[in-house]
């Protein structure tokens, strides 16, 4: 696990400043605080932060083939490199380290950009050609690692973090006024676009080619829904299922260092520590969190679970100071604006785990995999309703909205809406949907000039396309395709790979390993949602190495406070953020519609994610743009003023 950044000249003669390169890479220090290395030739310069966790002695970057005309620069893990070296060999490759970035060399040397499709594991790379004189830069299928990209007429860089591409004084700062809209719609930035008018996100699963000043994207895998025929009887469905899993968790067992489990409690966490329980010699630790005011406590589940496959467990709790100190470095860490509370709680439950291990191994992915969340159940319910009604949609909306009269259900009322809506109408993600706060407020809330510049046809254009590329899939398939090429990488793995590697901590999620994937995708809609259980052939197939106490526990998620957090410990930090001066004259907002916001819902619970994500907004300007106030919300700020009971300042650079 690393920090890779680069630059490449389109100017004839012109060249890259090595000190340019020290910059970048420095900015990215905390991705590999165990070495670094550069490597410039003329118009190409790459550099390279390294976090040891496979041949420790000789995996110095950047690493080349036997004549020095292609380098590599490498963040991530190959997890089938053992077998493509001994390929690699066969055909005469000679290697001079026992490292997987190696490999990327020489398959190169072998395939080119058709390398990409042999590869299993998470990755982003860069690949120089000098005697092509062509940059490659690919990203793994799903999107666990990042990478961006930053292209003008005279130069294209790119870098694992955007924070080193701005390190480069010839990049510029331009907002996109359209992509705070997108934000505020989803709460996070699906797609490939940034909040910067030219930093851009190479999409998953994709490479990026540049031969001179040309400069090409192209996908190379996608997930497909289309289902086998015959289709697999359940059990044994049940049985390539755990084979995958075992098979998935070895491969991600592979380290030089010592490996640890996080544990939530939940169902695939649990399965993850399960498989790999008794299969190491080293000792396995595993490492889980509390709050502070809590409503739900996961510890004893995972109490529960590392007892039994014999663990050596530690925990952590944070309070809302703890949460308030960790705020700059959350938007800094994250650098894409994302509403994601529970990102700082894997922030301080993996800088605990640095204390032990290097890498760490959690169970993201598996309820996007086999829809595990209670919205892909509830929507697929809702369509098969629409589709009995028929006509009488229009009278059943009237009934269940009389019917919410007296119950009073906000989930109630969402579903008397969307009967009378088609699913590509209101599912764009996890996390929006058309009456969302900011999607029906915007007129109101927006101020008059900067709603002029926003469309929301465009802040939900991506997701709607990928509606259509879904268009001949089933219900529930459509929203596993939209969620695993929008939510699945730009919410849950930025924060999985941003809050890890801020404690240059290395998280790998077998559930996401891309055969285990495609396995998923294939599966018939009833093996996933059973009636009104969801996540069913995975549940079932893990029942026998998951305690029935967890296998059949209510679906918790991450239970930060931070709701309430905000209504009393950083209630007085809210107001001022959101009503200060320099937020109010960036001209995005109505400060009376801020101020009726804030009256209305502090005081009751309401929407404490909007008053997030416009906190969120505002502390990213003032971390990323130049001119904006110092003022700082640093831990000891922060500390200070919760102790004194004073509002905490806001974050600057």
């Amino acid at each position: 696990m690393c920090g890779i950044s680069g630059k490449l000249m389109f100017e004839p003669g012109a060249a890259v400043a090595p000190t340019l390169m020290k910059s970048m890479a420095d900015a990215m220090v905390h991705r590999g605080p165990d070495d670094e290395g550069y490597y410039l030739s003329g118009p190409v310069g790459l550099g390279f932060r390294r976090l040891s966790i496979i041949d420790l002695n000789t995996g110095h970057q950047p690493i080349s083939n036997e004549d020095g005309s292609v380098w590599v620069i490498f963040n991530g893990e190959i997890y089938n490199y053992r077998e493509l070296r001994e390929q690699l060999l066969a055909k005469g490759h000679s290697f001079t380290t026992k490292t997987d970035t190696e490999v990327l060399v020489h398959l190169y040397e072998e395939h080119g950009p058709g390398m990409l499709e042999k590869l299993r594991g998470m990755f982003a790379f860069a690949i120089w050609d000098d005697k092509q004189r062509t940059l490659l830069l690919a990203r793994d299928r799903v999107g666990i690692k990042p990478l961006y990209y930053y292209k003008t007429g005279r130069f294209l860089s790119f870098a694992s973090e955007f924070k080193a591409i701005l390190a480069d004084p010839d990049v510029d700062r331009e907002i996109d006024p359209a992509m705070i809209d997108r934000f505020l719609t989803f709460y996070y930035m699906p797609g490939e676009e940034t909040l910067f008018k030219h930093i851009r996100k190479l999409p998953p699963g994709s490479y990026l080619l540049a031969r001179g000043d040309r400069v090409e994207v192209k996908a190379y895998w996608d997930l497909s829904f289309e289902q086998k025929e015959p289709a697999l009887d359940v059990r044994r469905a049940e049985q390539q299922l755990i084979e995958l899993l075992e098979e998935a968790v070895q491969l991600h067992m592979v380290s030089d260092v010592p490996v640890g489990f996080l544990l939530s409690g939940g169902v695939d966490s649990t399965a993850m520590l399960s498989l790999a329980a008794g299969k190491t010699e080293r000792a396995i630790s595993s490492y889980t969190i509390g709050f502070l005011n809590g409503v739900v406590d996961e510890r004893p589940y995972a109490r529960l679970a590392a007892e039994r496959f014999g663990s050596e467990h530690h925990e952590i709790t944070i309070s809302a100071k703890e949460f308030a100190d960790f705020l700059p470095g959350y938007v800094w860490h994250m650098e894409e604006p994302v509403c994601e509370p529970p990102a700082i709680a894997l922030y301080y439950v993996s800088k605990l785990a640095r204390n032990h291990v290097k890498v760490l191994i959690s169970g993201e992915g598996g309820d996007e995999a086999f829809a595990g969340y209670s919205k892909y159940r509830n929507f697929l319910w809702l369509e098969r309703m629409k589709r009995v009604l028929g006509p009488a949609r229009g009278p059943a909306s009237l009934a269940v909205r009389a019917l919410n009269q007296i119950i009073r259900s906000p989930k109630l009322a969402l579903y008397a809406r969307l009967i009378n809506l088609p699913l590509d109408c209101y599912y764009y993600s996890k996390t929006s949907h058309p009456f969302t706060f900011f999607n029906r407020e915007a007129a109101a809330f927006y101020a008059s000039e900067f709603a002029a510049q926003t469309a929301k046809d465009r802040s939900i254009t991506r997701v709607r396309q990928y509606l259509q590329k879904a268009a001949a899939y089933g219900v529930l398939e459509k929203m596993l395709y939209v969620d695993s090429k929008s939510w699945l990488p730009d919410d849950l793995l930025v924060k999985a790979d941003k809050m890890t590697m801020a404690n240059s901590v290395e998280l790998r999620v077998p559930f996401l390993d891309h055969k285990i994937l495609e396995f998923a995708a294939a599966l018939p809609t009833h093996f996933k949602v059973h009636g009104l259980t969801t996540k069913y052939l995975a549940k079932r197939a893990l029942s026998t190495r998951v305690p029935p106490e967890i296998i059949n526990r209510k679906k918790a998620g991450f239970p930060i406070p931070y709701e309430l957090w905000l209504r009393t410990d950083l209630r007085d930090w809210l107001r001022q953020i959101l009503l200060d001066r320099e937020t109010v004259s960036r001209g995005y907002f109505k400060r009376g519609a801020v101020e009726g916001l804030l009256a209305s819902e502090l005081g009751r619970g309401g929407y404490f994610k909007e008053l997030f994500s416009l906190a969120t907004l505002e502390m990213w300007h003032r971390a990323f743009l130049p001119g904006n106030s110092n003022a700082s919300l640093c831990s000891h700020a922060t500390s200070a003023a919760m102790q004194t009971g004073a509002a905490p300042s806001v974050p600057g650079k």
